[in-house]
């Protein structure tokens, strides 16, 4: 693996100001960014006026803390165009979430917030060593979800050519890798494993092809999981964080000379750390749930949203501004199981330590009774012996019984033998518990 380190001329200046610089520009922006929302939008209007706080009270950044905090239910209230704070005529682009769990989230975007977006995301490819010229393959869906246009509009910010793939059409993917011949894809870190499944299947090597550098993300991934695509598919991998709510991929970005967790972009996104039970701000360091402000969006102002994520904010290495540790899990898809707080990610650790299994897994959630129970679906490597598989299944009970604390049952399927999405998302947990 080569890495193109990037020339500090090749920052912006940005990248490289001293934390007073950033600060001062942080809370100027805050401040027109609650003024806006306050102005412009009713919701923030009637929750500022509720918790009795303005923002002319908004003095230092720290002040933000007394403003009350959004959540994905606010948008959805608000469904489809509440929260937009500037005309329809200044919008040019709509974006929604899926929508599986009740009524899309609508975001928005003016053509200041689309330039914001590609920037940021053309200042994530070059920290993932990407330069003018290069040639971006993207396996992000295309559509509402921001994944696609999010990082083609930042590859061609940068300079890169553009090969819009978008999700499935695994075999095809392949064959254009090999004949494009790009040095970068984007794409789930999930799907990433398909694909060099695929090279496989196909009798070829994925980490003789022509790609270096791969920036995943829109799914949680572990280290282990990291060192698995890099070592089968001989790039570097990358880890790109966003949300839609915020603005899409591209809130923050690994920087490939450190790999040390995702650099926050602070000169447009203002985050915090919470305790998820209480709200109370955690310093930095301490784990807790991502909360994000935006500092300079215009259709959609987001103040303090509750992303449900759980990770922590770690001083800045390889560039000015703070970074984010590995997202752990979300608050809202932590399993209690008899008690016991169970986070996809922790399994997923455990199963890439054991080199005879994928990667690839599922957790089955039932119900017997009033006890939930926890069945772990893992997948074997296709040069597994058939005699492993019994003893390979107790260790990893046991594996997840003394590292997380829960007895499970453990099911190890063939190759191929966990389902595998055509948006390129995993579905890692399957949850049939009664909904009454």
């Amino acid at each position: 693996m080569v890495q193109r380190i990037p020339e500090p001329s090749d920052l912006e200046p940005i990248e490289r100001a001293s934390r007073d610089e950033l600060q001062a520009l942080q809370l100027q922006r805050m401040q027109w960014s609650l003024k806006h929302a306050y102005d412009n939008v009713q919701h923030y209007r009637a929750a500022f006026d509720a918790a009795g706080v303005h923002p002319d009270q908004l003095r230092t950044l720290a002040d933000i803390a007394k403003f009350p905090i959004t959540t994905k239910k606010d948008l959805r209230d608000n469904y489809p165009f509440g929260l937009f704070a500037v005309p329809q005529d200044r919008v040019v682009r709509v974006h929604a979430s899926s929508g599986t769990t009740g009524k899309p989230t609508v975001v928005g975007y003016t053509q200041n917030d689309i330039d914001t977006w590609a920037n940021v995301v053309a200042r994530s490819i070059r920290a993932a060593g990407g330069r003018r010229g290069d040639m971006v393959h993207i396996s992000y869906g295309y559509g509402l979800f921001t994944g696609g246009l999010g990082a083609h509009y930042g590859a061609e910010r940068l300079g890169c050519t553009v090969v819009p793939m978008s999700g499935g059409q695994t075999e095809k993917q392949v064959q254009l890798i090999q004949d494009f011949k790009p040095s970068i894809i984007m794409v789930t870190p999930s799907y990433m494993l398909n694909i060099i499944e695929e090279f496989q299947r196909q009798g070829l090597d994925p980490a003789a092809s022509s790609l270096k550098v791969g920036i995943f993300g829109a799914e949680p991934w572990t280290d282990a999981m990291r060192a698995e695509i890099q070592q089968r598919a001989g790039i570097d991998a990358v880890d790109i964080y966003g949300l839609s709510e915020v603005m899409g991929p591209g809130v923050a970005s690994e920087c490939i000379e450190s790999k040390d967790g995702p650099v926050i972009w602070e000169d447009h996104f203002y985050p915090e750390i919470i305790d998820p039970e209480t709200g109370e701000v955690l310093p930095d360091g301490e784990e807790g749930e991502l909360v994000f402000t935006s500092l300079s969006k215009e259709a959609l102002p987001i103040i303090r949203y509750r992303t449900r994520d759980l990770t922590r904010l770690l001083p800045p290495t390889s560039r000015a501004m703070r970074r984010i540790g590995k997202i752990t899990g979300r608050s809202d898809d932590m399993l209690i199981i008899r008690g016991v707080n169970v986070f996809p990610t922790q399994i997923e650790e455990l199963i890439c330590k054991m080199p005879k299994l994928s990667p690839q897994y599922q957790l089955v959630v039932t119900r017997d009774g009033h006890l939930d129970k926890l069945e772990v679906l893992a997948e074997l490597r296709a040069d597994t012996a058939a005699g492993d598989v019994e003893a390979l299944a107790n260790e990893l009970q046991q594996r997840i019984k003394t590292n997380v604390g829960v007895s499970t049952k453990v099911r190890l399927l063939p190759p191929n033998g966990i389902e595998r999405t055509l948006t390129g998302k995993a579905r890692r947990v399957v949850d049939q518990r009664p909904k009454n």
